[in-house]
């Protein structure tokens, strides 16, 4: 940068000493107009040769080589060092903007840890964080960098996951709890022992989505692309007619003028604002997500997720916590104890959060051996044989099915419990709903949203009670994995509209609704593998506000793209007409490339700019 001002400078003192010396004097005047165009406009000129040698002989370097040389070759010196010297400005915004949208990512891109503290035999040794394997122990110092994904074995404190998730706000870990690598930790020494590897953790997944992200183009990149592949050799050979025939067609048309209109042709063709802008817009956005713990994997989820007018939510660990515990028990024949340890070790082969809530209530340890045989039935519970009774637990679909006649609850999920195909109770499980969920629709109301949806396989009962603490606007209760699909599918079928649909879900069992979806929103979902390969769109940290915020963005990012398209072909199209009937000089030409390229670039800076959910606080999404 300072080398590029420093040749500017140079440049723009040369010229105006130019303009000083007197037009007699031919020579020392035309030797200090090339010394001007030497210093602003070598690098142009290096430029334009590197592309032409690598095949690119159409690029906008090419242009203004051609618009400054030929402006020398018809006498017009001060324009050919202003074409240089204002494009070399541009350039030098160019730069910065590209600078500075990498940087925002580049936040991102710094949670990759330099070193791993293994330890072996009760020795500490710093390794290469490739080198750890699953089960190793590795420490991890206060202000220290965790390294990989792991379980502390020993030690407390608190860390700071601001570069994940984008909360600044630290969270704290003790024994037996699990640690992200990309974490800092503040104080307190911690022993991990190391669940993934480098590759499999969660920075590096983290890494590898952002640095892909920029391969995905969207419609409007994609589109810029191929427009200045055939843009550029159309207008070299539109300057090139205008130079030529007007001269032969027209009576006391000249040569000499119709050169000078084809070089500012050429200047105010070249199409950098769109080329440079366009996809700094993306990045920008991309960026701005990241900040704020939203990973986008690329400029065409951004593009859809601006169209998106019905998002569809899976319930439990999306808009619930899915911390479940137990708030009631009935039982029938029996006592209360009798029924949720008959519930316990039924459900003792699940992990499901129900089956935990159910093993915390009861508290007491399992004894396997009254377990002679369990399995899982897939959307309706579990069967299994306890000291010789046949235990059901499950949810209403299962007493159906069995043919078991029995009492329906409501207000939570409900776990039925039948003993030899008696009905002998039920358990009502709470799960509670997250703090901001509630602002969660009214916010996507705002950004153009027209309908929610809610997809569960809880009972409808205890659906609907959720939907209309939230505000849902449709629920679909009671289905089973395979409907969640089905039912999706529906939905898209049926609206009627251009617009995308997402999908939100908490990533664990909702890997095949949200890679069918327009548009997948993984939620909270940093630990888990599916989500982050099916999701295209993965909330970081567990912010039901966020999906606005993403939204949020990427239709600013979107308005900003299609500002910096429209702006930038108004503008040239009125410039070339100008220049084409000589109604205005190369000065004017070059604002209309470089000018309007340098108003592009800061409109780009926009996307940059990180937008805070409403229950943020001042400093979070700043990294």
């Amino acid at each position: 940068m300072k080398k590029d001002i420093a040749c500017i400078a140079a440049g723009a003192v040369l010229l105006v000493a130019a303009l000083i010396i007197p037009e007699e004097y031919v020579i020392p005047r035309f030797i200090v107009f090339l010394l001007a165009f030497i210093a602003g406009g070598l690098k142009v000129v290096a430029n334009a040769f590197k592309g032409i040698i690598h095949g690119n002989i159409f690029n906008e370097n090419t242009l203004m080589v051609i618009a400054a040389v030929g402006a020398f070759c018809i006498a017009e010196y001060p324009e050919a060092v202003f074409v240089v010297l204002f494009y070399r400005v541009g350039e030098m915004f160019e730069d910065y903007a590209v600078k500075k949208s990498r940087n925002s990512v580049k936040e991102v891109m710094n949670i990759c840890p330099e070193y791993a503290t293994l330890i072996e035999d009760g020795k500490i040794r710093k390794v290469d964080p490739d080198e750890v394997k699953i089960g190793d122990l590795i420490s991890v110092a206060a202000g220290e960098r965790v390294p990989l994904d792991g379980i502390v074995t020993s030690g407390s404190s608190f860390v700071d996951t601001s570069a994940l998730t984008g909360e600044s706000v630290p969270r704290a870990v003790n024994e037996s709890d699990e640690i992200l690598s990309g974490c800092i930790n503040q104080n307190g020494l911690l022993t991990v022992r190391v669940t993934k590897t480098f590759d499999n953790s969660t920075v590096s997944r983290i890494l590898e989505l952002v640095e892909n992200a920029s391969a995905k183009k969207s419609k409007s990149e994609k589109f810029i692309t191929k427009f200045a592949k055939y843009y550029t050799p159309i207008v070299i050979a539109a300057a090139v007619l205008l130079a030529v025939i007007p001269p032969l067609v027209i009576d006391g048309a000249s040569f000499r003028d119709y050169i000078y209109r084809a070089l500012s042709f050429l200047v105010v063709s070249c199409p950098c604002a769109l080329v440079i802008s366009v996809p700094l817009s993306f990045f920008g956005g991309i960026g701005s997500c990241a900040k704020q713990g939203i990973l986008i994997k690329g400029g065409n989820y951004i593009e859809m997720l601006s169209k998106a007018d019905v998002v569809v939510f899976d319930k439990t660990g999306t808009l619930t916590k899915g911390v479940f515990a137990v708030k009631e028990i009935k039982p029938v024949g029996i006592t209360e104890e009798e029924l949720l340890e008959k519930a316990v070790y039924a459900e003792n082969i699940s992990s499901h959060p129900i089956a935990e809530s159910l093993r915390e209530k009861y508290g007491r340890d399992i004894e396997l051996s009254k377990i002679s045989h369990a399995e899982e039935i897939p959307g309706h519970g579990v069967k299994a044989v306890i000291e010789g009774e046949e235990v059901l637990a499950g949810n209403g679909r299962l007493m159906e099915s069995c043919g078991i006649p029995f009492e329906k609850k409501s207000g939570g999920t409900i776990v039925y419990v039948a003993v030899d195909n008696i009905f002998r109770g039920s358990i009502i499980i709470s799960d509670e709903i997250k703090e901001d969920a509630r602002e969660l629709v009214p916010a996507l109301k705002r950004q153009g949203i027209t309908e929610t949806v809610m997809l569960t396989g809880d009972e409808k009962s205890s659906a609907e009670r959720v939907a209309a603490d939230i505000g849902i606007d449709k629920v679909h209760s009671g289905l089973l994995p395979d409907g969640k699909v089905a039912a999706l599918e529906e939905i898209m079928d049926g609206k009627g509209t251009k617009g995308s649909t997402a999908y939100v879900g908490d990533g664990i069992n909702d890997a095949p609704v949200l890679a069918r979806a327009d548009v997948g929103i993984a939620m909270g979902a940093l630990g888990s593998d599916a989500a982050v390969e099916a999701a295209d769109v993965v909330i970081m940290n567990d912010s039901p506000l966020n999906i606005a915020a993403a939204v949020k963005i990427s239709k600013k990012t979107m308005n900003i793209a299609r500002e910096n398209i429209i702006g930038s072909l108004i503008v040239k199209i009125v410039i070339l007409v100008l220049c084409s009937l000589n109604i205005v000089q190369m000065g004017v030409a070059v604002f209309g490339d470089v000018g309007v390229m340098v108003l592009a670039v800061l409109n780009s800076f926009r996307a940059l700019k990180s937008q805070k959910t409403k229950n943020q606080k001042p400093n979070e999404g700043k990294n």
